[in-house]
């Protein structure tokens, strides 16, 4: 299909992020902005299920902006957090336990790389998202609660504490409802001589004064325009921040969304503190790993982080998996042979957006191309169609040439300039797959060393026939002619098949199977098949 037809179908209702457009624009109306949010406190690695809240929000954003919608997409940086728990996959842990209760901003890089603990996990994550075509704004909350932005906030909240106490309650049941006689402050401190939350609020004027003592033994008051150290508890944060920013659509994970949850009271809050209507909504379910390497998982400190996805999975193909699968279902990330079915669902969805497959009917039709469209790095589709090699052949190539990306884009030679990027960037995820995840049976190197396989004699008369009668065929027959000459070779040898197949992957590659023998052989090439049958 022609690249203006597979744009026509970005309007179809088709998919869910188009539908959840539709809902925010049916719900809040025409407006001039509409303003997306995402967020996450950056307290260890931001795994690949936190990803899955970020490209929900990405692909609702593209779905608005395919509508013709002026839209701002913010991911915040809870980074004014306590720090609450030393990670396993950081340096120098007993450094890292000093500052327990401290913000995580004020924590150390104890690698040494970013200027704190909380921007190490930061710029992990923003160096990466563009490589999947994801740009939102960053807002860092460490830095807008210290240049007193909220200042007027927390002095709302504070002066509505008991309104917030109420909302809180609403979805408790008697056992843990705050009673009318209970302090409630919404607003959390930072000690400003040991800049640990370990403080109680002694008091408030009704203003911006808060008093406060702290089990260092400072006590103070201090003001919420000039003080550093006051932030608000994440369940009034949430929409003071909503109004603020005017955001229209956040989701959120299936325990803060479910009935009753911390959304439900938030949205109590928005409305009746800050007056603000809460955001469009949808849940979204856990990501689970499957057939991960021990060496990714522990040099994550048992996660897997974006950086580690796309070791594996093209841009496009890892954008896909979020595509094709509901937000409110939980799916798994593989790593293991199901790797290639992945690769393989993809490519059908290209073939159908291109037109070189058929779908069964326009229904289908609509949403793979909608799926494809959606699945790209850039908004817009590429000038012509990427160039399809099937993940698995790929894999047979990367290892036949040893990881040599140039002699592989040589070796297939009808690659086109605008076809290379997204190849190589498949090649270095078969390369990666293949050597770090793919199980023994995928995994081969060619004898290029002189080694010779230990072979009965007439399994050597085999392979010499297969050598020197049927090898210097090989470019001038098809793969299935060339099959039939080694099943022959096998007769002439008066031999089994099986057996002459199994020496001859002995003789290849040491093992006692392989790829395809016929299409192994001739990927191979003749040259070098001949080089290491030369000492049988």
């Amino acid at each position: 299909m022609a690249k203006q037809q597979i744009q026509g179908m970005k309007k179809l209702n088709v998919h869910w992020a188009d539908q959840m457009a539709e809902k925010i624009i049916a719900e809040r109306g025409e407006r001039e902005l509409y303003t997306c949010a995402s967020g996450i406190t950056p307290s260890g690695t931001v795994h690949i299920g936190n990803f899955r809240e970020i490209m929900t929000v990405d692909l609702v954003v593209r779905a608005l902006r395919d509508r013709g919608k002026n839209v701002r997409f913010i991911y915040s940086w809870d980074d004014y957090d306590v720090f609450r728990k030393v990670p396993l996959n950081m340096p120098e842990p007993e450094t890292l336990e000093r500052y327990l209760r401290f913000p995580i901003t004020m924590v150390p890089d104890t690698t040494g790389r970013n200027e704190n603990y909380a921007r190490h996990h930061e710029v992990d994550i923003e160096s990466e998202l563009p490589r999947v075509g994801i740009a939102p704004e960053f807002l860092y909350q460490a830095e807008r609660y210290r240049a007193h932005r909220y200042a007027d906030g927390m002095k709302k909240a504070m002066q509505a504490r008991e309104t917030i106490k109420q909302c809180l309650n609403e979805y408790r049941d008697d056992a843990h409802k705050m009673n009318a006689k209970d302090n409630y402050w919404p607003v959390s401190v930072f000690c400003s001589v040991c800049n640990r939350d370990t403080t109680t609020i002694t008091g408030y004027d009704g203003e911006y004064a808060v008093s406060y003592t702290c089990e260092c033994g400072n006590s103070t008051t201090e003001d919420l325009r000039t003080s550093q150290g006051f932030k608000l508890g994440w369940r009034v944060d949430w929409p003071m921040r909503w109004n603020e920013e005017q955001v229209v659509f956040e989701p959120g994970g299936k325990d803060h969304v479910s009935p009753g949850g911390s959304y439900d009271t938030a949205k109590l809050v928005s409305k009746r503190v800050y007056g603000w209507q809460a955001p469009v909504t949808m849940k979204y379910d856990f990501v689970t790993l499957k057939g991960v390497p021990g060496k990714m998982s522990s040099s994550k400190g048992k996660v897997i982080a974006l950086p580690d996805a796309l070791a594996v999975y093209q841009p496009e193909v890892l954008r896909y998996i979020f595509v094709v699968n509901r937000p409110d279902h939980e799916f798994s990330i593989s790593f293991d042979t199901d790797v290639i079915t992945v690769y393989e669902a993809y490519d059908r969805t290209e073939r159908i957006a291109w037109g070189v497959d058929t779908a069964k009917n326009d229904e289908i039709a609509a949403r793979e191309k909608r799926v494809y469209a959606l699945s790209q790095v850039q908004p817009e589709l590429p000038r012509v169609m990427p160039y399809q090699i099937g993940f698995r052949l790929l894999t047979t190539l990367m290892q036949t040439y040893s990881g040599d990306i140039a002699a592989v884009l040589a070796a297939l030679g009808d690659v086109r300039p605008e076809q290379r990027e997204t190849l190589i960037n498949r090649m270095r995820c078969a390369w990666f797959w293949v050597t770090e995840c793919a199980p023994d049976e995928f995994t081969f190197s060619l004898r290029r060393d002189g080694t010779k396989a230990v072979l009965s004699d007439a399994a050597v008369a085999a392979v010499r026939i297969v050598r020197d009668t049927v090898v210097p065929m090989i470019d001038a027959v098809d793969e299935k002619t060339f099959g039939q000459k080694l099943y022959a070779a096998a007769t002439d040898a008066d031999i089994e098949p099986k057996m002459l197949f199994r020496a001859l992957y002995q003789a290849l590659i040491g093992k006692e199977q392989g790829p395809r023998l016929a299409s192994f052989m001739r990927i191979i090439g003749k040259e070098t098949i001949q080089t290491i049958l030369a000492g049988y």
